[in-house]
């Protein structure tokens, strides 16, 4: 294979291009978020990406997760700089993808702050592209110890299934500034319809990747969805149920992916 015969030197520039772009989405999250003043991300473009922009939003807590994903994120830069992964062929593989996504990352926050609503979408939406791609890639290339699966698989696993719903909820966002006030008769539907996509993304997912953590997260988003209308507004009953059931469905998708793909290891 390709990746097998690249050097220590290509390793090392792939290695140091994670670690500036880790350091970049760092940076940037902490100004986009506001961390040198400024207005908090609940109040950036006219609260729409609040817990109360749109029926897909989910609630405040939700976005807790951001520190479990950076902690992991950094954790893998950390252990993807060490000796022992400078020519291995799975870090080949997604080195390059991982680090455009912690760019975009960080860039997402920098946007919502300084520029538009739409172009959150577009930021967003090439972040999970990106994602996708990773996942497509550590699909391809199975985990080779404990370590690689927990922070090459489980970090990047959290980040894509979270950054599913929350593109959901800021495209969502998006279409409510933008969207007719006659469409909100039908928001329900287009809610409910939105969530069965996230269903058939997050399902293939776990298919492709036999992981539990693109799941897992999709699912903590949908089930703080369903409590943000549930609790709070929009009020929406039929969507906090689909929501539920969806973010069930993907959990158990996911556990029957990983218990096929260990039986046919063994």
């Amino acid at each position: 294979m390709e990746t097998q015969t690249k050097t220590p030197t290509t390793g090392i520039a792939r290695q140091s291009l994670i670690i500036a772009a880790a350091v970049f989405m760092l940076i940037a999250a902490a100004v986009g978020a506001g961390a040198f003043g400024g207005a908090s991300v609940d109040d950036l473009q006219d609260g729409a990406l609040s817990a109360q922009g749109s029926y897909l939003a989910p609630a405040g807590p939700a976005f807790s997760i951001w520190s479990l994903i950076y902690v992991g994120l950094l954790a893998y830069t950390v252990w993807q700089a060490l000796p022992a992964q400078r020519t291995d062929a799975r870090q080949q593989a997604v080195g390059g993808w991982i680090a455009l996504s912690m760019v975009l990352n960080g860039l997402w926050l920098v946007t919502a702050r300084y520029l538009t609503l739409w172009l959150t979408v577009l930021v967003i939406a090439l972040l999970l592209a990106t994602l996708a791609r990773v996942i497509v890639l550590l699909g391809r290339f199975p985990a080779k110890n404990l370590a690689d699966r927990i922070l090459t698989d489980g970090a990047n696993g959290l980040h894509f299934g979270w950054v599913t719903i929350a593109t959901v909820a800021n495209a969502a966002a998006w279409f409510t500034q933008i969207a007719p006030a006659s469409w909100a008769e039908a928001a329900d539907a287009w809610a409910i319809g939105v969530l069965v996509v996230v269903l058939a993304i997050g399902a293939a997912a776990a298919w492709a990747t036999k992981r539990l953590a693109p799941a897992l997260a999709t699912s903590w988003g949908l089930v703080w969805l369903a409590v943000g209308r549930l609790t709070g507004s929009p009020e929406s009953t039929p969507t906090a149920v689909a929501a539920l059931i969806v973010a069930a469905l993907l959990v158990l998708t996911a556990v029957v992916a990983v218990v096929r793909g260990r039986g046919a290891r063994r």
